[in-house]
């Protein structure tokens, strides 16, 4: 099942490493001549990387990855395609499946795949295993990946809750272990926070087969970037509930800054993204997990930028820019989503309008809106 003599390589994801490692077990005996590389990033504290290579008959070889820049992610991604490269070049893999690490995110391994595959490797797909039962507790836990053991580098500030947000949604796949403990409102979080992606049994036989369906590493990343993101949908099901706040007016920083606590403490998941009105040019991305809220610039609105360079902006952009057109404001707008198993809807949407501009601050015009207090300056134009 070669793609034109390049060995197909599928990854496997997720801080469920229990859930993570059925799912590797499964595709290794469904899939005969697949093997599972697996770097260990446990061992980084003692100088190494730990390097395994399995089948389903057990370890084939080992070997050690020198820590770079002391960063165990940073000897994973230089270690990982020449041991991939390696493989292909024996020609007896019908499958290679990246076992990634606890910590370790999809995205990133899957670009350094894809970046340096030429004529070898093909990237299939991308897997996050996921344990129902444990997708709130995993979002609610809002611990710092050092604290649990679990970080990548010294510098590593990443949450438990922002990294398994993140693993769960990009990938494409969901395979989901068949536990006795989650219920039906576990399984409606799942569906809200990522309603795009195939849901499978770990334990079924479609999961083999999606092993080889084909990942496209530029729609995923547009997928995830908060200009163009595909965002949730509004939805009410076994108790959870997707609230989809779209706006026009810009937002007064001070009144959304006061609001922050409360807004990251009403969701146990919450992204998008928004603009201020003393920045009008800037859009800003909201990611929040674990109680925690990540704020950022990304860029360029595109009604900001001229004409001209619209040509550089990649279609995809200018598709989501189009939908949320405005007559006045372009694409500037405040499109933010919320899903969290007894969320208050209505409390949410009226805090969220409570921080707009009033009709006289917004009448006053975008000249005056910019001498707004920029509440968020310090975190946007750091010293």
């Amino acid at each position: 099942m070669r793609a034109e003599g390049r060995m197909p390589v599928v990854l496997v994801g997720g801080l469920h490493s229990d859930a993570r490692a059925q799912v590797v077990d499964r595709l290794l005996k469904a899939v005969p001549g697949s093997v599972a590389l697996h770097h260990d990033l446990a061992t980084a504290g003692a100088g190494t990387v730990r390097r395994h290579v399995r089948d389903a008959s057990g370890v084939l070889a080992s070997g050690d990855a020198p820590l770079v820049n002391d960063c165990a992610c940073c000897a994973l991604r230089e270690d990982l395609v020449p041991e991939l490269r390696r493989l292909a070049s024996h020609g007896l893999a019908r499958l290679a499946i990246i076992d990634l690490w606890d910590s370790v995110e999809p995205k990133a391994m899957a670009e350094v795949v894809a970046e340096h595959s030429g004529d070898v490797l093909a990237l299939t797909n991308v897997i996050t295993a996921i344990d129902p039962a444990l997708v709130l507790p995993f979002l609610a836990n809002g611990d710092d990946l050092a604290d649990v053991g679990l970080a990548a580098a010294a510098t590593d500030q990443r949450t438990v809750a922002d990294t398994f947000a993140r693993q769960l949604e990009y990938a494409p796949v969901l395979a989901l272990v068949d536990g006795e403990d989650a219920d039906d409102q576990d399984h409606a979080l799942l569906a809200q926070l990522h309603p795009t992606a195939r849901h499978v049994l770990a334990s079924g036989h479609e999961l083999a087969r999606l092993a080889f369906t084909g990942f496209d590493v530029q729609a995923a990343a547009a997928a995830q970037h908060p200009a163009s993101a595909l965002l949730p949908q509004e939805a009410d099901e076994a108790g959870v509930t997707t609230l989809v706040w779209h706006r026009s007016r810009p937002f007064h920083s001070e009144r959304l800054h006061q609001a922050l606590e409360d807004l990251c403490c009403a969701a146990a998941r919450s992204r998008g993204r928004f603009w201020l009105a003393d920045r009008p040019d800037t859009l800003l991305s909201w990611d929040s997990a674990g109680g925690a809220l990540c704020v950022e610039s990304t860029g360029p609105w595109l009604a900001s930028l001229p004409d001209a360079a619209w040509e550089m902006v990649p279609p995809v952009r200018r598709a989501a820019a189009a939908l949320d057109w405005h007559a006045e404001h372009g694409d500037r707008c405040q499109h933010l989503v919320f899903t969290s198993p007894g969320l208050d809807r209505t409390g949410v949407a009226r805090l969220l309008d409570s921080c707009l501009l009033t009709d006289a601050e917004y009448a006053a015009g975008p000249q005056a809106w910019q001498r707004l207090p920029g509440a968020f300056d310090w975190l946007l134009d750091p010293a």
